[in-house]
């Protein structure tokens, strides 16, 4: 009987170990949120420098079509907050915007100049913003993927404008696409049934075992926002989430 006993105890405590490697092996991936946020101005060039020296593997950024054509990386849509601009930043011309000082001295960067900047070194999460970007945006990455400059699992794009993502399935068949929802996650598992969407990132509060297991096994990724302290970093890797958007990217679990 001990021997049974001992051999019982063996074998509970061989499959544990192996319980806890694959637990290990499924750290869920960081991602940067708009760079290293909680470091260096958000959405800069040397937030992103930063992301890319901790070693982030995807780095998020949001990205506007401006009045002149060109796509830039802010975060508001308006600029009084984070420079000394003001009012709608699609309203202005590249000239004026580049002229704006952001806090900290830094210039809002052009999305071609992230993606020089990152290209080789981190996956990119564009999140679009503003009526107008899925198309403009699609339009500067196309060339670059048909290149090898950058390669489709190196790109998703995201956002809480659902249209627009619709609009980026139908002129483009393959570029990987995330739902950005702050409502309960499971509303938008028809939305992205309907654009094709590898992923759904939900807000983290809106998470809880039994959601993450739907959503993944309805065959979505689960990239949750933003999560910065240890113990909800430790909450969401217990959930099972595979991405975890969050300003300290060398934080780990």
């Amino acid at each position: 009987m001990k021997l049974i006993l001992k051999a019982g105890y063996l074998l509970v405590l061989f499959f544990g170990v192996l319980s806890c490697k694959d637990t290990e092996m499924k750290n869920p991936m960081i991602v940067a949120h708009r760079g290293a946020m909680g470091y260096e101005m958000e959405n800069t060039i040397a937030s992103i420098e930063k992301a890319i020296e901790l070693k982030a593997p995807m780095i998020e950024i949001d990205v506007f079509q401006i009045a002149s054509g060109e796509l830039v990386v802010f975060h508001d849509g308006q600029l009084d907050r984070l420079s000394n601009g003001t009012g709608p930043i699609v309203s202005y011309d590249w000239k004026s915007l580049s002229e704006v000082v952001l806090e900290g001295g830094h210039s809002i960067p052009l999305l071609s100049e992230v993606l020089a900047v990152v290209k080789g070194k981190a996956k990119l999460n564009i999140e679009l913003k503003g009526p107008h970007t899925a198309l403009p945006v699609l339009a500067l990455l196309e060339p670059l993927l048909a290149a090898g400059e950058w390669a489709l699992e190196d790109i998703i794009l995201s956002s809480f404008d659902w249209p627009l993502l619709l609009q980026a399935r139908l002129q483009n068949s393959r570029i990987p696409i995330a739902v950005l929802t702050e409502g309960d996650p499971l509303d938008a598992i028809d939305v992205a049934r309907s654009v094709q969407a590898s992923a759904i990132n939900p807000y983290f509060k809106s998470l809880n075992p039994e959601v993450v297991k739907k959503i993944q096994a309805a065959g979505y990724q689960v990239f949750t926002w933003t999560v910065n302290s240890p113990e909800d970093l430790a909450a969401m890797k217990a959930m099972g989430v595979d991405g975890i958007i969050t300003n300290f990217p060398d934080r780990r679990f």
